[in-house]
């Protein structure tokens, strides 16, 4: 018989202030992708659970399983309850191998006032939402055209079942691909219309482009004058799977099937990296000095080295070809004004902080109601901030997560 595992609802965090969560997510509902998705795509591009015919329940885009979905959801509904990703590791270790780590859902992870009864009994003031399954099938939607009809059909569910911006607490950030270039200007357009305060689009470039070269200019500046941000959530980068051929590697595969190699260059750190460093060489916040980036549940150990390099190579091509216009001030100086990263709770904030000589582009994400971040807000403070004062803490937890989607 599994080993169900204990919930502790008794432990006492030490942060006690306001919180600005800023990576929360959801669990789709049975119609998020089908409730608005043209009948013309309802066959090949349907975007559902079912059982497969390898017996396992998973996500499916048409007929092509996204096989991360497998270790996460069961045909009853039960899935990882939040914040106890590392008890179970733990568990395993011990040698307890049959532990079950699925809970039934609970209507703060599929409906939004549910999730703000939620979020007071946690101390949040405010979140931004990220979607759930629909992250992993990004990858699978290797058409233009249909995945843009994919992605604006989910977004209709998200606004109809979450809002952009509910009760000014909630703010839900749609999806926005940019490989056609007039169906990116109608998202945009569609976005800001219905109140976004951010957009979710993948990270990585565009049929040869990076997303900063001034061909997008039209997608932002209908962000820029809205002031809506962009944001860069972790997630198999499109773009990446050629690069883990070339390595011999395999991509789109379960979790538990992917290399350290994959793990270490597909996800998190190359291509936030890459992308991020990509919009300031681009020179992109000259031009639009009104949006904000955020990288979301890629960690910040990256950080203090990134902007090193960046520091550096702007020195290298002092005398080279700048495509958008040379750079008026330090690429490090530029990231900490425009750009925000969710640390994860393991990261040193104190080391990353002291290495880089500020805490204003760092925020902090709970991953709610995922298993792999923390069970409730606050224990952020308590894992990821340790010996920094007081007023350095709030700004993390707080201030600067609530400045990126305000002002």
């Amino acid at each position: 018989m599994a080993t169900m595992l204990k919930q502790d609802s008794n432990i006492q965090p030490a942060y006690t202030g306001p919180i600005f969560d800023c990576d929360t997510h959801l669990y789709e509902v049975e119609d998020s992708w089908s409730r608005y998705l043209p009948a013309e795509y309802r066959d090949r591009w349907s975007v559902r659970f079912r059982t497969g015919e390898d017996g396992q329940y998973a996500l499916y885009v048409g007929d092509k399983k996204v096989h991360v979905s497998s270790e996460i959801y069961t045909e009853d509904g039960r899935v990882p309850p939040p914040g106890k990703l590392h008890e179970w590791l733990r568990a395993m270790k011990e040698g307890n191998e049959n532990v079950d780590m699925r809970i039934p859902r609970t209507p703060d992870m599929y409906e939004r006032d549910a999730r703000i009864a939620k979020m007071d009994e946690f101390g949040v003031e405010g979140a931004i939402l990220f979607v759930g399954s629909m992250i992993a099938s990004i990858s699978y939607l290797d058409e233009s055209i249909p995945a843009y009809e994919v992605t604006q059909a989910y977004n209709r569910w998200f606004l109809e079942d979450w809002g952009f911006a509910y009760k000014n607490r909630i703010f839900a950030t749609p999806l926005l691909l940019l490989e056609d270039l007039d169906r990116a200007v109608e998202q945009a357009k569609w976005a800001v219309e219905n109140g976004a305060r951010a957009v979710l689009i993948p990270m990585g470039p565009i049929n040869g482009r990076s997303p900063a070269d001034t061909y997008f200019d039209p997608v932002w500046s209908i962000l820029n004058e809205a002031g809506v941000g962009i944001v860069f959530h972790v997630s198999e980068a499109i773009y990446m799977k050629h690069h883990m051929n070339v390595w011999g590697e395999k991509v789109q595969q379960s979790r538990v099937r992917q290399t350290a190699f994959v793990w270490m260059h597909g996800y998190s750190e190359r291509p936030v990296v890459e992308t991020i460093s990509s919009f300031i060489f681009w020179n992109f916040f000259a031009r639009f000095p009104k949006i904000k980036l955020m990288s979301a549940e890629n960690g910040a150990e990256w950080v203090p080295s990134m902007l090193i390099k960046m520091d550096k190579c702007r020195g290298m091509a002092k005398n080279g070809f700048w495509p958008a216009g040379q750079l008026k001030d330090r690429p490090s100086r530029i990231f900490k004004q425009h750009v925000s990263v969710v640390a994860y709770p393991e990261d040193d904030l104190k080391s990353i902080i002291e290495q880089t000589g500020s805490s204003e582009y760092l925020v902090m994400g709970s991953d709610y109601p995922h298993q792999e971040g923390v069970e409730r807000p606050a224990l952020f403070a308590e894992e990821a901030c340790g010996g920094l004062d007081g007023d350095t803490v709030r700004q993390i937890m707080y201030e600067n997560g609530k400045r990126f989607i305000f002002g």
